[in-house]
């Protein structure tokens, strides 16, 4: 592939600080291996292919009623927006520790805990408290930010606690804590 550069119009920003520059983002090892691989694709794939689509749709001549150059200028942005919040993140990255420095009778960022939804009388449900980069409900890892894992941070087996969201006040027993 020949060099390209790209027209001044679509470069990505330069300089700046965000307000969020300093903010901690809390994940674990696998967490932070997930963002620096993401982070990685972005910079030696992602970027080529918008290139190669920017190159394509200046070929294309008049930019200003050029649909595939706007959709490529706009998927650049997209693209160079999320380097940079990976950059930060990873910038900013604390890793939440394995090893439970209580042995694991309290439940903090990172513990795996089994519960029971006493309002529901629901069955045993496992989840396992993250910080907000890593927070997924289908793979059960909830943040420590969210109204759940806020509520059960600091909380130890046995102990019951009620949790207000939008379907309204529930009830959950702490059966362990790892």
């Amino acid at each position: 592939m020949d060099d390209f550069t790209l027209p001044e119009d679509v470069l990505p920003p330069t300089g700046g600080a965000s307000a969020g520059d300093d903010e901690q983002t809390l994940v674990t090892r696998e967490g932070l291996k997930k963002l620096e691989e993401e982070l990685d694709h972005l910079k030696t794939t992602r970027r080529q292919e918008v290139a190669q689509r920017l190159k394509e749709a200046i070929s294309y001549g008049d930019l200003s009623e050029n649909s595939e150059y706007e959709e490529a200028k706009n998927e650049q942005a997209f693209v160079e927006g999320r380097i940079l919040e990976l950059e930060r993140k990873i910038k900013n990255a604390k890793i939440i520790s394995d090893k439970k420095t209580v042995h694991g009778k309290v439940v903090e960022i990172g513990s795996t805990i089994t519960v029971r939804n006493k309002t529901t009388r629901g069955d045993e449900e496992t989840y396992t408290i993250v910080g907000a980069t890593e927070a997924d409900p289908i793979e059960r890892k909830i943040s420590n930010e969210s109204p759940l894992g806020k509520a059960f941070l600091g909380r130890k087996k046995d102990d019951t606690i009620e949790v207000t969201a939008p379907g309204g006040v529930f009830r959950y027993e702490i059966l362990k804590v790892a």
